[in-house]
C-alpha cells in the first residue's frame, strides 16, 4: 500500500510530497522546502518514519518547486528526475531568486531526464508519466492507475488551472493536456496539485469552470 504526506512550503505555499510504500523506500516530489526550519520538517519526517528516499521527482521547473532540490540532493545523495525540455525553466532560476531576494539556486548534477514512456520505480511501486504541458513548456504528471492518484504539479487545480503567462506556458496546450491527459484516468483519480487541496478527476470535469 502506498502512502504519502504533503508539507506546505516556502512563500508560495507550494506542495511537497513524499510518497513511501511497505519497503519504506520514497520519493520527494517537488521539494520547496527553503530555510533551515522547513528543511528540518522534511528530514525529521523522514528520518521518524524510517524512510530511504531514493529519487527526487519534478513535475516542472519552476522557482516554487526546486527551492529545496540542491538540498534534498545533496543530504540523500539521489538523482533529480525531471523531463530534459524543463531546463529551459530551469536555467532561468537565478532571475527569478534575484526578483525575489532569495538565495541562488544550483541545478543538481545528477539528472535523469524521463519521457512519458518511462516509468519511476521504488520499493515495490512503479509511478506512469504523462507529458502534460501548457503551465510550463515540459510539464510532467506522475501517477498511479492502481490506487488512483495523481501528482499534477500547476497543471490542474481544483476548480481552477494552472497560470500560462510565464516563459514556456500555452493555454490551448494546457487545456489539451488537461483533457487528453488528465481526463483519460478515472473519475475518482486523486489529484494531488502543486498547491492548494487535493481533488478528483471526476469533480473538475464536472465543476471546472475553465474544463467546461
Amino acid at each position: 500500500m502506498i502512502q504519502l504526506t504533503t508539507f506546505v512550503f516556502n512563500a508560495f505555499s507550494e506542495n511537497t510530497y513524499i510518497v513511501w510504500d511497505e519497503t519504506h523506500e520514497c520519493v520527494i516530489i517537488d521539494p520547496g522546502c527553503y530555510d533551515p526550519s522547513e528543511q528540518q520538517k522534511l528530514t525529521s519526517f523522514i528520518a521518524s518514519h524510517g524512510l530511504k528516499p531514493v529519487k527526487l521527482l519534478n513535475t516542472h521547473c519552476h522557482i516554487d518547486h526546486v527551492l529545496g532540490n540542491e538540498f534534498v540532493c545533496a543530504t540523500y545523495k539521489i538523482p533529480l528526475y525531471m523531463h530534459k525540455d524543463e531546463l529551459f525553466t530551469y536555467n532561468a532560476i537565478s532571475q527569478w531568486t534575484a526578483m525575489f531576494g532569495l538565495n541562488t539556486q544550483s541545478i543538481p548534477e545528477n539528472k535523469v531526464f524521463i519521457t512519458e514512456q518511462d516509468t519511476i520505480r521504488f520499493g515495490n511501486t512503479e509511478l506512469l508519466i504523462a507529458f502534460t504541458p501548457g503551465h510550463s513548456i515540459a510539464s510532467v504528471t506522475f501517477y498511479h492507475p492502481g490506487q488512483r492518484f495523481a501528482f499534477v504539479g500547476d497543471v490542474l487545480f481544483r476548480e481552477s488551472i494552472g497560470r500560462t503567462d510565464l516563459p514556456g506556458g500555452n493555454y490551448e496546450t494546457l487545456i489539451s493536456s488537461i483533457k487528453q491527459k488528465l481526463f483519460l484516468f478515472d473519475d475518482s483519480t486523486l489529484v494531488y496539485s502543486g498547491h492548494g487541496p487535493e481533488t478528483t478527476i471526476g469533480y473538475e470535469r464536472k465543476n471546472n469552470p475553465f474544463l467546461q
